[in-house]
């Protein structure tokens, strides 16, 4: 699954939550079978929780809080066991670690350009020389839309691309040497250094839901 705010995009993988905030305007896309919970939680009890969109690090007890809240529906203030799960539920969210999935597009058409055939193919090694052929834009120009627009330079947002197209490789049961070649590495132990690095864990521990990212 994936969520898409304005000019920013996040991939939401197994055993993980996308939070988004009240009247933010946003597009919800999955990829094949998707089995989702979604929990509404009134304003008034937000002042805790981010206040920019963002995926969360489900732990085992969240997830089964969002059960229990599932199954018993519309929580009533009239109950204070209810009450209760709430204020545990709130809790949990505002501590759950942030996964690193957001990624930020450019706005100018140029640079627009060479970020979506990179999206588009993620195993390309194409040089910043090749991407700028094809964009209208120089080498030059191209590396400072980058900077200038999302905060990365484009070396730094093609990785963060990749690792988006891994995690959901990951999350659909591809096996990591498989994922490696998906995304442009050769070298399995590159990649796996590079992901650790972004993620905070291996694409292993990942896979089976061994993660402890990093806030």
């Amino acid at each position: 699954m994936s969520v898409d705010a304005g000019v920013r995009s996040w991939v939401v993988p197994r055993r993980s939550a996308a939070w988004i905030p009240p009247k933010t305007m946003h597009a919800v896309r999955t990829v094949g079978t998707v089995r989702l919970r979604t929990v509404y939680i009134r304003p008034s009890l937000l002042d805790t929780m981010p206040t920019t969109c963002c995926v969360l690090n489900v732990s085992p007890l969240l997830r089964e809080i969002i059960l229990d809240v599932v199954r018993q529906g519309m929580l009533s203030e009239a109950i204070k066991s209810q009450t209760r799960l709430a204020h545990v539920l709130i809790d949990q969210v505002s501590v759950s670690p942030h996964l690193p999935v957001e990624l930020l597009w450019p706005s100018d058409r140029r640079a627009r350009r060479v970020a979506r055939s990179i999206v588009d193919e993620p195993d390309s090694r194409s040089t910043l020389g090749e991407l700028s052929s094809t964009s209208g834009a120089s080498e030059r120009t191209l590396t400072r839309l980058f900077k200038a627009e999302t905060g990365m330079s484009l070396g730094r947002w093609r990785q963060q691309a990749r690792v988006l197209h891994a995690l959901r490789l990951l999350a659909d049961g591809e096996p990591v040497t498989t994922v490696s070649l998906a995304v442009g590495y050769e070298s399995l132990s590159a990649f796996v250094s590079m992901f650790k690095r972004v993620v905070g864990c291996t694409p292993g521990a990942f896979a089976k839901g061994e993660s402890s990212p990093s806030t």
